[in-house]
């Protein structure tokens, strides 16, 4: 059971079986080219295929029930041609919440841009110590993105090795002609997401992200209470860093999974000063949200 995590990643320690460590769902929307679509279908299976048969890591494995849920959408918004192709993906990824059904977002990041070549059938071949063309490439960084950010919410700094793999993966990039992979292409890409996650400037996000889930959310089926503590005191430990760090990238990132989470959590059973402190706090770290948050206070 994916509960046995809880347990092993406080010890320490590594599950060993037989699955690899994604259960990601694909989906490729290509409603906006006309002709014939069984390519899209070729490429939903192989991506699914892909994200799912790749041992990711070195040696962490997962049982069925335990694989990080995640899922990705490929929307594809022009062909340039027979084999190259234009559009964005959207990558989510969950885990659940110790002792309930609930799945609690991870992920929820959309990358606009996403240009790729593809042939139909051909094998996806990933080497690590090399660029391996955009889709391989981008599809590589988003899954080691994944298991980094979840092994992030169960140890300190869980997710270390995959989060180095996906540097790797972007220095691998660095003369490809697509964008998403260079410092100057924008702000918020695929650069600055893998700069940002291990740069000691954002260790507090880490750390936040830690206790968020690890000794907030987990403990809140017996300890209510204590678990909204812990919570809002992640909520200034992020609050440091963004007064240091403001509008970057992987505050952004953060925000666009747990807005909604945030909110949720606030609007009931909360006493009224509480629910204008975090109205606060969020408002000054995600000031393009801030209407969101009074939602809080609100219907």
């Amino acid at each position: 059971m994916r509960k046995l995590l809880f347990i092993l990643f406080a010890l320490g320690m590594f599950f060993q079986s037989k699955a690899q460590e994604l259960n990601c769902q694909v989906t490729v929307n290509a409603q906006q080219i006309n002709g014939d679509k069984t390519i899209f279908e070729t490429l939903k299976k192989q991506v699914q295929d892909f994200m799912n048969n790749t041992r990711w890591t070195n040696s962490d494995q997962f049982k069925q029930d335990e694989k990080i849920e995640c899922s990705i959408l490929i929307n594809v918004t022009e062909r340039v041609s027979t084999e190259e192709f234009k559009g964005s993906i959207q990558i989510q990824s969950r885990r659940p919440v110790f002792k309930t059904n609930y799945p609690c977002v991870i992920i929820n990041h959309q990358d606009p841009d996403f240009q790729f070549q593809y042939v139909a059938n051909q094998p996806f071949i990933l080497n690590e110590n090399t660029y391996n063309g955009n889709l391989i490439s981008v599809l590589a960084f988003y899954a080691n993105m994944i298991i980094g950010m979840d092994y992030d919410t169960y140890a300190l700094k869980g997710g270390e090795a995959s989060f180095q793999k996906a540097v790797t993966i972007v220095n691998n990039a660095q003369s490809a002609s697509e964008k998403g992979w260079k410092a100057f292409d924008n702000n918020r890409n695929r650069y600055w997401f893998s700069e940002n996650i291990l740069n000691p400037r954002f260790v507090g996000v880490r750390e936040a992200m830690y206790k968020y889930h690890r000794l907030g959310l987990d403990i809140m089926t017996d300890k209510l209470e204590d678990g909204k503590k812990v919570i809002l005191q992640t909520l200034d430990d992020i609050l440091k860093v963004s007064k240091d760090q403001p509008n970057s990238f992987l505050l952004q990132f953060v925000f666009n999974a747990k807005n909604e989470e945030i909110i949720g959590m606030f609007k009931t059973n909360t006493a009224p000063d509480v629910q204008q402190q975090v109205i606060t706090k969020m408002t000054n770290m995600d000031p393009g949200n801030a209407m969101k948050y009074q939602k809080i206070v609100g219907n």
